[in-house]
């Protein structure tokens, strides 16, 4: 990105995001960091650049956004994620049918497949995958979610607090998902109001307040302390 702009909400962005990375945006919360996943999703409109791999690209509409390969874990699984009254298998192959169509139909063995991979990979747990979405418990939406980005086969993969409200062991599935996105070389852009999370498994962090990037932690400078000091204005130690 560069000097992106979108209201007064993002003032003169510029970051950069590699391939097998995950960098982390910290600070307070309310200080720009959803308009910045909503604006790379092409769910707000912006002035400035934004590249992926050297070509600059406009991304004005999820549609657009999908076809650069970006995907977006959202706030809010159950309102912005999932379609709760679908079972786990539509709600996984609905933004993929491309991959599982033979012609003008859908081929019912790419669909298996893909599915069975999803429930086992993010491990699951339901009776089968015409369960209802809207009956699993939050952790296991959070990884149906999961489950059906991640089967759009994506370069770049924006999680925003995607462990908010759920329990450890949904918390661990989560973060080791992520960790293997980036082994296969995705770029991950990870939002977390738990600042552990951000030092714990993040390769760089930056801080945003008021909408601006107002600081960048790498290595060793990535504590709890540092993303504090630097969201309040202040250097890090």
């Amino acid at each position: 990105m560069k000097n992106v702009n979108c209201g007064h909400m993002l003032q003169k962005i510029n970051l950069d995001l590699r391939a097998g990375e995950i960098l982390g945006v910290g600070g307070l919360a309310g200080q720009g960091q959803s308009e910045l996943f909503r604006c790379l999703f092409g769910l707000m409109p912006y002035q400035g650049e934004i590249e992926i791999k050297g070509r600059v690209v406009k991304l004005n509409s999820t549609t657009k956004a999908m076809a650069e390969k970006i995907a977006l874990i959202p706030e809010e699984r159950g309102t912005q994620g999932l379609t709760l009254k679908q079972s786990i298998r539509e709600n996984i192959v609905l933004p993929c049918l491309d991959k599982i169509s033979n012609g003008l139909f859908l081929s019912k063995a790419k669909e298996e497949k893909l599915v069975a991979e999803g429930m086992k990979t993010l491990a699951i747990k339901a009776e089968s995958s015409e369960t209802l979405t809207g009956t699993l418990s939050g952790g296991n939406q959070q990884k149906v979610v999961l489950a059906k980005e991640v089967a759009t086969e994506p370069d770049i993969v924006l999680m925003y607090d995607i462990t908010r409200g759920v329990d450890v062991g949904t918390k661990k599935e989560c973060l080791t998902s992520r960790n293997g996105l980036t082994k296969e070389g995705k770029a991950v852009l990870f939002y977390s109001t738990d600042s552990e999370e951000l030092m714990n498994v993040c390769n760089s962090v930056i801080i945003m307040n008021n909408g601006l990037i107002t600081g960048r932690l790498d290595d060793e400078l990535i504590s709890r302390e540092n993303i504090i000091r630097v969201s309040v204005g202040e250097k890090p130690v």
